[in-house]
């Protein structure tokens, strides 16, 4: 038993060794990172960071440190971020909430996205579903839209909060589809999922990562995704433009962003670790197990689709006359 001891006492700094050993001196890092989510733990953003994190820690040879900073709908965490020093060892989780919607739907943000933030990839993407509870009997998404255009006032909906991807994939949809429905914000997916299953609202946007359990077990339907193809997930629910409605695509954009003046060296060699971390096979089957479809592009692609996004949506929150003020 003694030998054993020992033998293993001795053995425990070599398992350091190989990830040490990776990292160079004066290469990225040289100390931890801080990786800020601004959501609570639990959560899909949260999950998405933890996961990536953990294999970009191993390969990095240095402790990633997952912060979670929730409030202002993700505008608590992104003005500390962007307040951060431009050296690497910040960085943030930022959706399209972060980055697209919030701009619009506040007259004033403590934070400026295109200013004070620098894209460096798409982690993942998290594509919306259209679902209803028991509370409502219909047979398909266009018998959905029918019963709402009939229904003086449409239907109640459900969101993860005013302003979330989850809200507005709705009223894309209402747009669309000439349809009317009334809002009702919760503190997140699971409340709304919640009151959606048990019949207290009709029906709602969810993505994959927080309504594959109730849509497989039956507790909620899944009528329609706003994606460009059916999720392999979901091979038998049908996408919008299927039904009609080609415009019709939304989904949560979780990326990774640093402090505006980050050398291009260092955002580069942050891509690098974070793009190889989320195609490494045993993260990316995590990941679609969850429900998150798994990206990692460059820091240019990331901010080609956030222009796109930006058009976009901010015409849809502006036309509607959207405000959080």
């Amino acid at each position: 038993m003694k030998k054993l001891l020992v033998a293993t006492l001795l053995a425990l700094p070599v398992l350091h060794l190989p990830a040490l050993a990776q990292q160079a001196p004066g290469t990225f890092p040289t100390k931890p990172v801080r990786w800020v989510v601004p959501y609570a733990a639990g959560g899909g953003s949260d999950f998405l960071a933890r996961t990536i994190g953990q294999t970009w820690s191993t390969q990095a040879g240095q402790p990633v440190l997952v912060d979670n900073k929730p409030g202002g709908n993700t505008a608590l965490g992104a003005a500390e971020v962007a307040r951060a020093a431009a050296d690497g060892y910040t960085v943030l989780s930022a959706d399209n909430g972060t980055l697209v919607f919030n701009p619009v739907l506040y007259k004033a943000l403590s934070y400026s996205p295109t200013k004070d933030l620098a894209p460096v990839t798409l982690m993942g993407r998290f594509p919306m579903i259209l679902v209803v509870g028991p509370g409502i009997e219909v047979k398909d998404a266009k018998d959905f839209i029918a019963q709402a255009k009939a229904k003086s006032g449409g239907f109640n909906y459900g969101s993860a909060g005013a302003g979330s991807p989850h809200h507005l994939a709705m009223e894309l949809l209402k747009s669309e589809a000439g349809i009317e429905m009334v809002h009702a914000p919760y503190r997140g997916a699971a409340p709304a999922l919640a009151d959606v299953a048990g019949g207290q609202i009709p029906a709602m946007m969810v993505d994959l990562a927080a309504g594959a359990g109730f849509i497989k077990g039956g507790k909620v339907k899944a009528l329609a995704v706003a994606n460009a193809t059916r999720l392999p997930q979901l091979p038998d629910v049908p996408t919008f433009a299927e039904l009609g409605y080609k415009n019709v695509e939304a989904a949560a954009l979780v990326g990774m962003v640093v402090p505006a003046g980050t050398p291009p060296a260092t955002i580069a060699a942050i891509n690098k670790q974070v793009v190889e971390a989320i195609h490494d096979p045993a993260v990316s089957k995590r990941l679609v197990d969850f429900g998150v479809e798994p990206v990692g592009n460059t820091p240019a692609q990331f901010a080609e689709l956030l222009k796109a996004e930006t058009t976009k949506w901010q015409k849809l929150i502006r036309d509607l006359k959207i405000s959080l003020d």
